[in-house]
This record gives C-alpha cells, structure tokens and sequence, in this order.
C-alpha cells in the first residue's frame, strides 16, 4: 500500500495542475479560457487515474510519462470529437512547458502524443449580399418573438457581432466601462482569447445602436450603469450567457428568414467571419483584418504588420454593413 508523504503531496499532479491554472490567471486570462483548460486538465487526468490505477488526486507528475500520456489520450479521444482533442493536447502541452520552466519536470513528453490531424479552415459567412442588413432590419422591426421583447438589445447585440467581429465569449465579457472614447471616436476595449487585450474602433453608427440599447435598458430596470456592470444582460438584467447569445443568435436568424444561410458548424461565429469577409472585400488589407480579429495574422502563411488606429477606424467605416445601422438607430434620426 502506498503512504503519500509531504513531499509526495508537492509534486502531485492536482497540486502543480492547480498552480498552472494560477499562472493563467494571474496573466489575466478570459474566464471562459480558464474554464476550457481546467476542463481539459481534469478530463485526462481522470483518463490517467483510470490507465495508472491511482485516485486522481493522487497521481504525482512521476507517474505522468509519455506511455500513460499516450493511453490517457486515447481513451479521452474514444468519445470526443478532433478538435476537442486538439484543444486538449494543447492544454496539456502548455502545461507541461510551465513544469518544464518551474523544474518540476526534466521535459514534455507531448510531442509523442499523437493528435489529429489538422485541416484548414475556411472562413463561413452569412451567405448572400443582403443577408445581414435584412437580419438587422427585421430585429430592429421586432421580428423576433418572444415573451418579453427587447429589440434594441437584441438589435445591439447582433449589430455589435456583425460590427466588430467579436468573439463569443470576448463580447460576454464586455463591461458598460469597455465601451470608452469621445462621441464619435468610440472605441470598445476588449479581453481577447488568451488575456490579449486590444482596442476595437466603432463607426457611429453602432454607437447610436448601443446608446438606443442603454436608454432602453435604464428604463426597463431603473437604475444606473456603473462601468463594472456587463454590457449585454438578459431580460432579468443579469448578465448574457453563452446559452443565451446563441439563442439569440439562432431565433433572429429564424425570425429573418435567414437561418438557411448559415453555414453547417457556424452560428454566432458565422458573424465574425461576415464581419472580416467584407472588410476584405471593401478593400480593407490583411493585417487590419488580423489587427482587429485579434488575431497574429489573418492566415496561418501571413506574418502580423500592426497598423495606425486611423487605418483601423478607416477599414471599420468601410464595413458595409455599418451603413444599415444608422438607419436603424432612432437617436439619429432624432438629431
């Protein structure tokens, strides 16, 4: 029987597991990006307890060698599809380089395990020229029903994916405070994927379209907006969750007559992507693309060029799909 000593309990794998997660933390890393790696962590390590024969809690880091790894990983990919077991071996080989640079291990045995193989992505857009001016103006119009309309948010929400090419869950982690800069020189700061932080320009606009949305959500709850609150909240006024974004998402589209334009594997995404193929098309270049995406480059062949903020807000205003909002935003029609 084996008796854990102190020393034992230091160099368990929950115990630097744990530290790395810290470590991530500490670099300021998106919450939702904190979640994904504890769950890729625990869930091969619950398929090295089951290979090892120890409790999971257990397992020290000597026990964690490139034969176990290989097992472990192959039960974990019986059951999950390609890219969740890339996203895992990624994990996990981030991990391991944290061991490797604190001296809890001598090296990382990841690059013995195998992992599927990757193929290129391509980007999917909304399909046809008018698709998201005619989702817009159909949300502005209260096409979506539901039990308790609320179309300047959800006006908000679609125009500010389709306008700034956010991630999913970089637009749930928006505060009212992100939403920064002079009237006309807005600006929304923004936690990227990975804790990398960058400054997205808006046109006008989608500035009118998000004050309509504020003015619209002081009235329904009645109170101020202090800069820590989320930007986008539910009809209860609690923050906006994943679930429902793609809610959200999926019934305007429906509402639209639309959703046979979006292709299979994209929905909120599908906005991102409509959001940098028509900058590419409005003649905007790739490292303004990959500049505002947040991305090192717009394609994994083409090196990042960082840009001015002018040659940013320039390529946003040409983003045809800007010039429907200001249709859409009573605030400017009011002036």
């Amino acid at each position: 029987m084996h008796t854990e000593s102190a020393s034992d309990a230091d160099h368990t794998l929950a115990r630097w597991s744990a530290s790395y997660l810290e470590h991530l933390q500490a670099r300021k890393m998106a919450e939702n990006s904190l979640r994904a790696y504890r769950r890729d962590l625990e869930s091969v390590a619950t398929e090295l307890a089951e290979v090892t024969g120890r409790r999971r809690d257990e397992l020290s880091l000597s026990e964690v060698t490139s034969h176990s790894l290989r097992s472990a990983f192959a039960r974990y990919a019986a059951t999950r599809s390609a890219s969740s077991v890339t996203r895992a071996w990624s994990s996990w080989n981030g991990f391991f380089r944290f061991l490797v640079v604190e001296g809890a291990s001598s090296g990382n045995p990841m690059p013995v395990v195998p992992k599927p193989r990757t193929t290129e992505t391509t980007p999917k857009p909304l399909e046809g020229e008018q698709t998201p001016e005619r989702l817009l103006r159909s949300v502005a119009q209260g096409a979506r029903k539901a039990r308790d309309p609320w179309p300047e948010r959800d006006l908000a929400v679609l125009a500010t994916l389709l306008c700034t090419g956010l991630r999913s869950a970089e637009l749930l982690d928006l505060t009212v405070s992100c939403l920064a800069g002079r009237r006309g020189e807005r600006r929304l700061h923004v936690r990227g994927k990975g804790g990398v932080n960058r400054s997205v320009p808006i046109d006008e606009s989608l500035e009118g379209i998000l004050e309509d949305y504020l003015d619209s959500r002081r009235r329904r709850f009645g109170r101020r907006l202090p800069g820590a609150e989320p930007l986008f909240v539910n009809h209860r006024g609690e923050a906006l969750r994943r679930g429902g974004l793609q809610y959200l998402v999926q019934q305007s589209l429906k509402a639209a007559g639309v959703s046979d334009r979006v292709r299979r594997g994209a929905m909120v995404h599908a906005l991102r992507h409509t959001f940098a193929t028509r900058l590419a098309e409005d003649g905007a270049n790739a490292a303004e693309i990959a500049k505002l995406l947040g991305h090192a480059s717009i394609s994994s062949s083409q090196s990042y060029i960082d840009v001015t903020a002018r040659e940013q807000r320039l390529s946003v205003r040409a983003n045809r799909t800007n010039r429907v909002l200001g249709e859409l935003t009573s605030r400017r029609q009011d002036e």
